[in-house]
């Protein structure tokens, strides 16, 4: 216990002040996620959409991310991170207050656009951040950091949120969400002074040193094989929830902790155990751990019956799916390009996710609600396979310039 006690603590040292302070800040942010996971079921048992209304709706999260992830990116080569993180914040809960007078498939289709747009302008600057902040001996850690942050407010989201829903009404959600926001985007300003540029001050934009990542072969392949990956993954909000709650009739609150218990695992686990992964000469074999878990999860739905044993089973594997595949498909993002272009890498890479997002309910919602959710589940096994094969033969090529060497020699 005295061992693991102190591989614990070890693999909390030597992080920047900076790190800590974004780490705190999503903490914060992220304990208001309730909104994404509840969405939906908003959507159906409020406002009565059918399961595919609802599902269209929510791919506009989608779209919204990936125009907001390219709009950040160009943003963060330009502009200083800390002025899109703060605006990106204060904006994007103002727009997500309008959710509360929305009660038309247009409207909430327009204002899940715009709260995406402006939601994911943060995410390219974010990394760019920490890229900023960590060096090579401790970037990986530095991402899981702000990672645990982030599914420690998950733990306390979604666990919160569907207590509230249950108890107090949908629409708080949106008021909470919101005012996490504010409060994330507040300490940012206060710790983060505008006087503080250091190294951190944006490389004119007319720099033509290193590589366009549209050019960047081997990336764009990776940022193809990320956006399926993502497809599988998101489906812990897109359809599951509704899976839980149709299939199982699991209340608002179980399925709430359910997905706690996801961001719980993430807190405990990830930070050592990256820790030891980080000592291996080839991480990119953990990325390839992590997709391969994706298959297993889905098979427990498939062939398990409605037990809540087997609830507790998927979220368990998949939770370790992004314990093993993200930190290091990230670290792949922001330190493969050179510092004038992080911000175009770093944007790409959350446009695979943008994509996710808007592949994620069409895969699963709305598959789930023409065939069923059996075939959805056929259907997701299948992509994960596809999706474990495509990492596995980008991993073997070492031939033509496409080998992952640039910026992180453990790739």
């Amino acid at each position: 216990m005295t061992s693991l006690l102190h591989l614990y603590k070890k693999s909390f040292e030597g992080l920047r002040r900076e790190v800590w302070t974004l780490a705190l800040a999503m903490f914060i942010n992220r304990s208001g996620s309730m909104v994404l996971l509840f969405t939906s079921l908003y959507m159906t048992r409020e406002l009565h959409f059918t399961v595919g209304d609802a599902g269209l709706v929510m791919s506009f999260y989608g779209i919204g991310s990936v125009l907001g992830s390219y709009f950040g990116g160009w943003l963060s080569d330009r502009i200083w991170y800390r002025h899109v993180i703060i605006g990106s914040l204060l904006i994007s809960g103002f727009v997500l207050l309008l959710l509360l007078w929305a009660t038309s498939p247009l409207a909430l289709s327009l204002i899940i656009f715009a709260y995406a747009f402006t939601a994911d302008i943060f995410r390219p600057a974010n990394s760019k951040a920490i890229a900023v902040f960590s060096d090579d001996s401790n970037r990986t850690r530095s991402l899981s950091l702000v990672r645990l942050a982030v599914n420690l407010g998950f733990t306390v989201g979604p666990a919160a949120g569907g207590f509230i829903a249950l108890y107090l009404g949908y629409k708080w959600l949106f008021i909470i969400d919101a005012m996490t926001g504010f409060a994330a985007a507040g300490l940012l300003y206060a710790v983060i002074p505008a006087t503080a540029r250091e190294r951190e001050a944006p490389t004119p934009s007319d720099a033509k040193t290193g590589s366009s990542a549209y050019r960047d072969r081997y990336y764009l392949i990776f940022v193809v094989m990320v956006a399926l990956y993502g497809t599988c993954f998101f489906q812990i909000f897109a359809s599951i929830p509704q899976y839980f709650n149709q299939v199982c009739h699991y209340n608002e609150d179980t399925i709430g902790l359910l997905m706690a218990l996801n961001g719980f695992l993430v807190v405990l686990v990830e930070m050592p155990l990256v820790l030891l992964m980080e000592k291996f000469s080839n991480t990119y074999r953990f990325i390839l751990l992590g997709v391969a878990c994706l298959p297993v999860c889905f098979l427990f739905l498939l062939l398990g019956g409605q037990s809540m044993l087997i609830a507790i089973a998927y979220t368990v594997v998949i939770t370790f799916s992004e314990i093993f595949a993200m930190p290091f498909m990230m670290n792949i993002a922001i330190t493969r390009p050179v510092p004038e272009r992080q911000g175009q890498y770093a944007a790409l890479y959350s446009i695979a996710y943008g994509i996710a997002n808007i592949a994620a309910p069409v895969a699963g919602l709305g598959i789930a609600h023409q065939y069923g959710f059996d075939n959805m589940f056929r259907l997701l096994i299948g992509m994960s396979l596809l999706n474990l094969i495509g990492f596995y033969l980008l991993g073997m090529n070492k031939k033509t310039g496409l080998s992952p060497t640039v910026g992180d020699t453990k790739y």
